[in-house]
């Protein structure tokens, strides 16, 4: 298991992670050191604990908002397929009833073509 070093708040962290995972992990402690000099520049030095815990749960709150707005998605994504459902159904309604109108003209035409054809 490769042990990573990451940087937050200009201090170091080794942390274990599983293999091919390095990047990842260090990709998140970015986040996480943006966020916490986010909350330092706001607040100012209030301890790694705190500082640490604030930018978790800015993380968490991004995280909540973004999981209610993809959960919206979701639902209108939803409707939208009921609708392109409802649309295609009325479409092959459609397309049957107007094969059997051409069909039915079609008869007419040969009924016509047969009594001109006796006349």
């Amino acid at each position: 298991m490769p042990l990573v070093n990451v940087m937050v708040n200009g201090r170091a962290y080794t942390i274990a992670c599983d293999d091919g995972e390095e990047e990842h992990l260090r990709g998140l402690a970015a986040i996480v050191d943006t966020k916490a000099r986010e909350v330092l520049g706001s607040v100012g030095q209030v301890g790694d604990t705190r500082l640490l815990l604030m930018a978790a749960l800015l993380i968490a709150d991004e995280h909540h908002a973004l999981s209610a707005k993809l959960a919206e998605s979701g639902d209108a994504a939803g409707t939208l397929r009921k609708e392109q459902s409802d649309i295609s159904e009325k479409a092959e309604k459609a397309e049957a009833l107007a094969a059997d109108a051409l069909e039915a003209a079609a008869r007419r035409v040969e009924d016509i073509a047969v009594r001109l054809g006796h006349a």
